[in-house]
């Protein structure tokens, strides 16, 4: 009998199918194509000549808390994690039970890694030696803050992880406290994670900054923003607005010079503010915008932390080709007296945070 040639669709017209070797022929699965977090980070190493891959292994060890991080914010709704953890943190703010997961998770991921002598966090009022044998020749420093948004958490709205690695400048044992008391100039490396509609890991080591998305089919944070760059200006400001009353002349009149209709500006300009730095920042940064915390009545020094919240984002912002000050001077040459020290933040689009300023100096003395 002559061979008869075996198909897909079984029970359909023979004239339509397809034949079967050819529809079930399996595809080449293209992972040359992604270039995961660890690959990338072990092929920056040359950057950094003095280092002997300690670095790579710390990114590595948040990259992992990240993950952990993810995984219960986008199951808090289905979970005892929302809501009160029933405390308040050093800032007075009422810390979340998230909050408190959170922390949890990237000290011990940072402890256990070996490569960080002392942590400092937005949850804690001192900074937690890490004193383990693993840890005696650590080299780095690692300030946090590591929910950022916290008060989004009910509503479902982003939230995000900031952190900030210094070297340590104390000879050796647990890291001290002045190892954190360097200026923002001496970081070698910051990022952020955003968790959202998919959780995004973005850092810079001074070289540029790349952002990564997590794959949650493969656990791994994959390369899909290269060499991000931001706008030199753009058509966002983002502020709370709610406290106008309370804002300094040069910020009431920067934000009317934004709700102008001016065509050859391109405004009025679109006003956009989540309540989480992070989300704000981020969004920002890819299309082009300006974020502005500034002081108030009730924060007279600004209500970001200058450590572990505006120095990461300002380096990454300058990485990018914008810029980041208090309103006058810039952040990343701030200097630093205590851990958690505050200070008014503008940040985004180079043009406009420069006009910014010039609002500042011109009706805020």
């Amino acid at each position: 009998m002559p061979h008869k040639q075996s198909y897909c669709g079984i029970g359909q017209n023979p004239r339509k199918t397809i034949p079967f070797l050819h529809l079930c022929k399996p595809r080449p699965f293209l992972m040359s194509k992604v270039k995961t977090l660890g690959q990338f980070i072990i092929e920056k190493q040359t950057d950094f000549p003095y280092a002997k891959g300690e670095l790579s292994r710390l990114l590595r060890d948040i990259g992992i808390a990240a993950k952990i991080v993810h995984r219960e914010v986008n199951k808090a709704g289905l979970a005892d994690i929302l809501g009160d953890a029933g405390e308040t943190n050093v800032q007075g703010e009422s810390v979340k039970k998230l909050d408190v997961f959170a922390n949890e998770q990237f000290i011990a991921a940072l402890s256990v890694g070996g490569e960080c002598c002392a942590i400092a966090s937005e949850e804690n009022e001192d900074i937690i030696p890490i004193d383990t044998p693993q840890s005696k020749n650590a080299k780095y420093v690692v300030a946090m803050d590591p929910l950022d948004g916290s008060s989004n958490i009910d509503v479902n709205v982003s939230v995000g992880t900031i952190f900030s690695i210094y070297r340590r400048v104390s000879l050796s044992g647990p890291g001290t406290v002045q190892d954190f008391m360097q200026r923002g100039t001496e970081q070698v490396a910051a990022g952020y994670i955003i968790y959202g509609s998919s959780t995004m890991l973005v850092y810079t080591t001074g070289k540029g900054v790349n952002g990564f998305t997590l794959d949650p089919s493969i656990g791994e944070f994959c390369l899909s923003h290269p060499n991000m760059q931001t706008a030199k200006s753009g058509k966002i400001y983002s502020i709370n607005e709610g406290n106008y009353v309370h804002f300094p002349d040069g910020v009431k009149k920067y934000i009317k010079y934004c709700q102008e209709e001016d065509k050859a500006t391109k405004r009025p300009y679109s006003s956009r503010y989540i309540g989480s730095a992070v989300a704000d920042i981020h969004r920002n940064l890819i299309n082009g915008g300006i974020y502005i915390y500034p002081t108030t009545a009730s924060s007279p020094k600004g209500k970001l932390r200058l450590l572990y919240e505006c120095n990461p984002i300002a380096l990454i912002i300058e990485q990018a080709g914008g810029k980041a000050t208090d309103g006058r001077h810039r952040i990343l040459e701030q200097e630093i007296k205590t851990l958690h020290q505050r200070t008014p933040f503008f940040a985004g689009s180079a043009d406009m945070v420069e006009m910014a300023g010039d609002f500042m100096s011109k009706y805020s003395g």
